[in-house]
C-alpha cells in the first residue's frame, strides 16, 4: 500500500514538473524572441544626422521668400529645388562626392524648416539633415568608417530618437522609411474586419445554436464552417481577388478589399467560439427566463448573449489576432505595392504592417534590416494593445454565476 501511494506522490510529481517545464519552455522562447527583436530594432529608432551651414542668399538657385507664404504656399515649396541648394552647399563644406555622405531625402529637411520660417532664406542657417545609410549605420556600431571621420572634421554629427519613423511612410531610402502608413492601413483593415466579422459571426452562432432546427441540412453547415477555419488563408485571398477585384471592381490595394476578405477568414473562428461559448451557457438560465414570461428573443439577447460574451469576446482576438499577422491573401489582392503616403481613407492605396516587414526584408540595402527588426516591434505592440483592449471588455462584461 506504501509503495502504491509513493509511486503516485511520484507520478504526480513528475507531471507538475514537466507542466512547469512547458511553461518555461513557452517563456524561454518569447523571451528569446522578444530580445531578438528589440536587440536587432532598437538602433532602428534612431538616426544619424549631420548639421549642414545651407546658405540661401548667395546659392546660384535663388529662392523668393515671399513665395513660401500666402495661398500658393503648396505649391511653392513643391516646385523648389531645395535638393540643388543643399547639394550646392554640401559641396562646399565637404568638398566632392558629398552626394553620398547624405541621405537621399535629406532636402527635405530644408524643405521642412523652409516651411517653418521662409525668412531663413535671406541669410544662412545650419540644418540638421539625415546622413547617408552607411554613416548612419557606422556610427550607431561605433565602427570605423572613413566616410564618418571625414563629416566629424568639418562639422556635428549627433544620433538622436527619429520620431520620422512614427511619423512617415515608405520610402527608397532606408534613413527616410516610416511605419505611420502601414500602421494606419493595419488600423483601417482591421475595423472593417471586426465590423463585418463579429456582428455576422456572433448572429451566424446565436441561429446555429438557437434557432437552427436539427436536421442534416445544419449538420452541413456545421461541418462547412469547421472546415472554413482551416483553410489556409491564401485561399481567402484568391477568394478576394476573384470576388472583389475582378467582379465587383473595388479598388486595389484598399483597406476595404482587405478588410473584407481577412473578415471572410476572421468569420469562421467567431463562429466556433460563439457557438462553443453560447452551448457553455447552462439551461437553467434559458429555462428561468421562459418561465417568468420572457419571450425568445428576450432570453437570447437579455440573458444568453451577455453571459457568452465573454467567450466570443475570446474567440474574436483569437480570430483578429491571426488576421492582423496575415501577409499571403494581402498580397493576393495587391497590398504588396510600393506607397508613399499614408491612406487618407477606406478606398486609398494602403499597405499592411505584415505586408511593410516582408518587403523590407527583402530589400538590399542593410540598412533595412534594422527597420525590419523595429516594424516587427511596432507590429508586436499593436497586437498586445489590441488584445489587452478585447481582454479589459471580456473581463468588464464577464458574469459569474
Amino acid at each position: 500500500m506504501q509503495r502504491r501511494i509513493a509511486r503516485r506522490y511520484a507520478a504526480e510529481r513528475r507531471f507538475h514538473a514537466m507542466g512547469l517545464g512547458a511553461v518555461l519552455l513557452s517563456v524561454g522562447f518569447l523571451a528569446f524572441l522578444l530580445v531578438t527583436m528589440i536587440g536587432n530594432g532598437a538602433s532602428g529608432f534612431r538616426r544619424t544626422e549631420v548639421l549642414v551651414p545651407v546658405d540661401f542668399a548667395h546659392a546660384s538657385i535663388r529662392l523668393d521668400p515671399a513665395s513660401f507664404r500666402g495661398p500658393g504656399r503648396d505649391a511653392a515649396l513643391a516646385a523648389a529645388d531645395f535638393e540643388g541648394v543643399l547639394f550646392e552647399s554640401a559641396q562646399q563644406k565637404f568638398g566632392g562626392g558629398s552626394f553620398k555622405l547624405l541621405s537621399e531625402g535629406a532636402w527635405l529637411a530644408v524643405r521642412n524648416k523652409v516651411a517653418d520660417n521662409p525668412d531663413i532664406l535671406k541669410g544662412q542657417a545650419a540644418i540638421w539633415v539625415p546622413a547617408s545609410s552607411a554613416i548612419d549605420r557606422a556610427a550607431k556600431s561605433g565602427a570605423a568608417d572613413a566616410d564618418l571621420d571625414r563629416v566629424r572634421k568639418v562639422t556635428e554629427v549627433r544620433t538622436s530618437f527619429d520620431l520620422s519613423f512614427l511619423t512617415g511612410a515608405d520610402s527608397t531610402d532606408p534613413t527616410m522609411v516610416g511605419v505611420w502608413g502601414a500602421f494606419k492601413g493595419s488600423l483601417l483593415t482591421m475595423l472593417v474586419t471586426l465590423a463585418l466579422a463579429f456582428p455576422v459571426g456572433v448572429l451566424s452562432a446565436l441561429y446555429l445554436e438557437e434557432y437552427a432546427p436539427r436536421n442534416r441540412w445544419t449538420d452541413l453547415i456545421e461541418v462547412s464552417i469547421n472546415n472554413l477555419a482551416a483553410v489556409p488563408s491564401i485561399i481567402f485571398g484568391l477568394l478576394g481577388l476573384a470576388v472583389f477585384l475582378n467582379t465587383m471592381n473595388l479598388p486595389r490595394s484598399a483597406p476595404i478589399v482587405g478588410g473584407l476578405t481577412l473578415a471572410l477568414m476572421t468569420m469562421p473562428v467567431i463562429v466556433i467560439a460563439g457557438r462553443n461559448a453560447i452551448k457553455a451557457v447552462p439551461p437553467s438560465i434559458r429555462d428561468a427566463a421562459l418561465g417568468i414570461g420572457a419571450s425568445r428573443v428576450q432570453v437570447v439577447f437579455h440573458h444568453v448573449l451577455p453571459l457568452a460574451l465573454p467567450g466570443i469576446l475570446t474567440g474574436t482576438i483569437i480570430g483578429m489576432a491571426r488576421a492582423l499577422g496575415e501577409t499571403a491573401p494581402l498580397l493576393m489582392i495587391g497590398m504588396r505595392a510600393f506607397v508613399s503616403a499614408p491612406p487618407g481613407g477606406l478606398t486609398d492605396p494602403a499597405t499592411v504592417l505584415p505586408v511593410q516587414i516582408f518587403l523590407w526584408s527583402d530589400e538590399v540595402s542593410k540598412g533595412f534590416v534594422e527597420k525590419t527588426s523595429a516594424a516587427i516591434i511596432v507590429l508586436l505592440v499593436f497586437l498586445m494593445a489590441m488584445n489587452g483592449l478585447a481582454i479589459y471588455l471580456r473581463n468588464r462584461f464577464e458574469r459569474r454565476w
